[in-house]
């Protein structure tokens, strides 16, 4: 790892002008002089950040300050990266000295490839990876979502925390082979490891489900005992066996829902926005579904969608049965969700991620509209969420004629 890591990194495409060992040494010797690193604070970016050490010796534990120090110092530009310790941590367990690590960081930092950021500088994006985490749990991690769902009070906060259950939260033989792969692949291979997670967490808490109130505590102490329950070479083969999106359709993901938090106002580092601000479980009434019922029909939502407070288009209680009502009180709103109660008291329904007008555009012939993210489920008698049959099997999409291939989406895996 010595001899691949740095050449595996000078590969890495980044800025023409990136900060490099020699500049290091420079603005380190003008920093530190002879005075002791420990007088020197971590810069404000790391606010709120664990720093994991990873059985670095003392000598390691002041290079590795001084490093983030001044990675502060030459990237102004960074407002808030949780990844960015735990990699100077593994680095320098592998580097000749602190410069070079410094320099392996820098052009981290620094990557310009397209669609295969390494790690998130802002606030603002490690929100979206966190909300693109939760999109991604959702489509492949069927079973798992669904057992969170029932347990949290706010399955969003849960995979807010996805990226420390890799760093620190999994032992160092464990991160090391994490951070070979990553260097690779960049940050897609983390979602694919933490979806791998999420998977055996089902598999090992099933059937009996958390123990606790407390999922996020569970998942972590899960992840820290992580050896008791798969090999690393094993956790890698079930990881790399996800058919996850492209690394460009991760990045369209990133940035809408990067686009969504924008729009809500959510720019700097404040306590993430969570499910009672978007649906009110205190003052939730409807007729057909239980305010339980609406949480879990809601954590199925792109979260992008689930980050605003729901807008009653029509109801049959106020405005009758006419379809062509509900078609002219729908229309000109995306996303919707449509629910439906039956006589016999079960619950079904449907989340629409574009506007029903788009039934037209077919003129007088039907056809399908919408895209891969729109969903049906059934709420009662059992709770259960169902993707096109296309996103399941696309071998079946040889099958449908192509002016009726609407979804440019990659087949998940199957639950």
């Amino acid at each position: 790892r010595a001899r691949l890591y740095p050449r595996l990194i000078q590969r890495v495409s980044c800025r023409l002008v990136t900060p490099d060992a020699l500049v290091y040494r420079d603005v380190a010797g003008r920093l530190f002089g002879k005075r002791s690193v420990s007088s020197h604070p971590l810069p404000e970016f790391l606010e709120g950040c664990p720093v994991p050490t990873y059985c670095l010796s003392p000598h390691g534990v002041a290079a590795l300050k001084k490093i983030l120090i001044c990675v502060g110092a030459l990237f102004p530009d960074i407002t808030h990266s949780p990844l960015l310790p735990a990699l100077a941590a593994l680095l320098l367990h592998y580097s000749e000295d602190e410069a070079q690590c410094f320099e392996s960081l820098s052009r981290l930092i620094a990557s310009n490839a397209p669609h295969a950021a390494y790690i998130d500088q802002s606030f603002l994006a490690h929100q979206a990876s966190c909300m693109t985490f939760g999109d991604l749990a959702s489509k492949h991690c069927p079973a798992a979502h669904k057992l969170i769902a029932g347990a949290a009070d706010n399955v969003l906060e849960v995979y807010s925390e996805w990226l420390s259950w890799l760093f620190p939260g999994l032992p160092l033989a464990y991160a090391v082979r994490v951070l070979d792969v990553f260097l690779l692949e960049g940050q897609k291979v983390l979602y694919r490891i933490a979806l791998a997670l999420l998977k055996q967490f089902r598999l090992s808490v099933a059937p009996a489900g958390p123990q606790g109130s407390d999922v996020k505590a569970e998942l972590q102490a899960f992840v820290r005992n992580i050896a008791q329950h798969v090999t690393v070479d094993k956790l890698l083969e079930r990881a790399f066996g996800i058919r996850l999106f492209s690394r460009k359709e991760i990045w369209l993901l990133h940035m809408a829902n990067r686009k969504a938090l924008v729009e809500r106002g959510i720019t700097v580092v404040q306590r993430r926005p969570s499910f009672h601000l978007a649906v009110d479980m205190q003052k939730f009434s409807s007729s057909t579904v239980t305010a339980q019922e609406m949480r879990l029909v809601w954590s199925w939502l792109p979260e992008r969608f689930s980050l605003f407070p729901p807008l009653l288009l029509f109801s049959t209680c106020q405005d009758g049965c006419s379809l062509q009502r509900f078609y002219t009180c729908c229309e000109g709103y995306e996303p919707t969700v449509l629910l439906i109660k039956t006589t016999e008291g079960e619950v079904c329904g449907a989340f629409l991620s574009s506007d029903w007008a788009e039934r037209k555009k077919s003129g007088a012939t039907s056809g399908f509209f919408g895209t891969g993210e729109c969903f049906v489920f059934t709420v009662r008698p059992e709770a259960e969420r169902y993707e096109w049959v296309l996103i399941q099997r696309p071998e079946l999409a040889k099958a449908v004629p192509r002016s009726r291939q609407r979804s440019p989406s990659p087949a998940p895996e199957a639950p």
